[in-house]
């Protein structure tokens, strides 16, 4: 094994939990690890909170791969995490550079990122595999129907953490807020209980346990207040929709609604840790332990239903302190 293992999070930014799980996964399992992160600004709370922390471009910027990749030689690095959905494309697109410099980027193939980026891709997904969905259409094919299901769900095809998220009850409200909405399509709003699903997908690209968590409480897109609920045909249904898309390896976020009918309908699919992967955690689906154990050939021992029921997360702000002679 060797002395030390470096493991790079990129845009940090405020994962502190999720970083603080890889510290207690390294810590159990007696590995000598250190943590990198990297934002875009030194203010940046789990940047901090890493043992060394690093300013780079935009995830659009030009040379973003070229700063990634000199970090990741220079530092040894053997896993690099994503935590937001930035630069998961050019990280797809760049995964054999650092493959290359010996390290392992959890992200899916560049297909499964573009099908996930693109919620018109994912609807064309969903319905050709037989998965249910709510009904998604671009504004002007809503707007051509005459019998037309309101109040409809609006959003940029693109978009992420909620950004740009709209209910409208009428046709001239579709008319404004589609016109508002940059790149937005339409959706049949559906009415019953919100789940985010954590699957880990292993390096040998199989679909090893699946974490349903209710979503009681949402902010800025990122569930607040969430809990643990081991039903097992969401857990099937979203292990069978990872395993026909070939996400992975690592974690795989799903969000589907379950109606009242008993119905599960899928909505999205970020093919990387999602915010609230600290409650599935805490309620026994090791992550980052896992991960660490693949990394290093160390054998798992992952039960698909072992975790914890009824886990209820409350989340809350804390602080970084920074001296008045922090160099901004």
């Amino acid at each position: 094994m060797a002395d030390k293992i470096g493991i790079l999070f990129t845009c940090i930014g405020r994962r502190v939990s999720l970083l603080n799980s890889f510290r207690t996964a390294a810590k159990q399992l007696g590995i000598k690890a250190v943590f990198y992160g990297t934002d875009t600004t030194v203010l940046s709370s789990a940047t901090q909170l890493c043992d060394k922390g690093f300013v780079v471009k935009p995830t659009v910027h030009a040379g973003y791969i070229r700063q990634l990749l000199s970090i990741v030689k220079t530092n040894k690095i053997k896993l690099l995490v994503p935590t937001v959905d930035l630069d998961l494309k050019v990280l797809a697109e760049n995964k054999a550079k650092f493959a290359a410099a010996g390290c392992c980027v959890l992200v899916s193939k560049q297909n499964v990122v573009n099908i996930c980026q693109d919620k018109r891709k994912t609807f064309s997904f969903l319905v050709k595999n037989g998965f249910d969905t709510p009904l998604t259409m671009s504004a002007s094919m809503a707007l051509s129907k005459k019998n037309l299901n309101l109040p409809c769900f609006l959003k940029p095809w693109d978009g992420y953490a909620s950004k740009g998220n709209a209910v409208v009850k009428n046709r001239r409200e579709l008319e404004v807020f589609s016109k508002r909405i940059p790149n937005c399509i339409v959706q049949e709003l559906i009415k019953g209980t919100e789940y985010t699903c954590d699957v880990y997908v292993d390096f040998a690209m199989k679909v090893r346990c699946v974490v349903p968590r209710k979503r009681i409480e949402i902010r800025s897109g990122e569930v607040s207040k969430g809990q643990v609920v081991k039903n097992t045909g969401i857990m099937t249904e979203a292990a069978k929709l990872v395993e026909k898309l070939g996400a992975g390896p690592g974690v795989i976020t799903l969000q589907l609604f379950l109606t009242g009918e008993g119905k599960i309908k899928f909505i999205e699919v970020n093919p990387r840790f999602g915010g609230g992967a600290p409650l599935s955690i805490k309620a026994g689906a090791t992550f980052p332990k896992w991960l660490l154990q693949e990394l290093l050939g160390i054998k798992t021992n992952i039960r698909f239903g072992g975790f914890k029921n009824n886990l209820i997360m409350l989340r809350y702000d804390s602080e970084v302190w920074l001296n008045p002679h922090h160099d901004l």
